[in-house]
């Protein structure tokens, strides 16, 4: 549903699909010179996800990447997610055009599509 929603907003989306591995997504994004990702978690494992996406990207010298996202997070994780470096989480029952307006204020400075993976 957001990757549908940011595209009919024009932003280009690179949807990698689902059960991707942190090592995937970042070589992805990187390959599509993308300026965001953006991370869906309802397993449970965000904090191992994001931090290992966040380390990749850091690895590669690609931590200009903008890495946001959502799913059943508790409250008490978000604010650790943030310190880590995650830009945005949303929760469920965000609306999608809340998502849409984030990324295109966020990513304004970037290409006008604002590609994401």
């Amino acid at each position: 549903m957001v990757a549908r929603a940011l595209r009919d907003a024009g932003v280009e989306v690179i949807y990698t699909g689902l059960h991707q591995t942190p090592e995937q997504i970042v070589a992805a994004a990187i390959q599509e010179d993308a300026d965001a990702i953006g991370l869906s978690i309802l397993s449970g494992a965000h904090m191992t996800q994001f931090s290992r996406v966040l380390e990749l990207l850091r690895e590669r010298d690609a931590a200009d990447i903008t890495v946001f996202g959502g799913g059943i997070i508790p409250d008490a994780d978000i604010a650790e997610l943030e310190r880590l470096g995650v830009a945005k989480i949303f929760t469920p029952g965000a609306p999608t055009h809340q998502i849409v307006d984030w990324v295109k204020t966020h990513l304004a400075g970037h290409r006008p599509s604002g590609a994401v993976a």
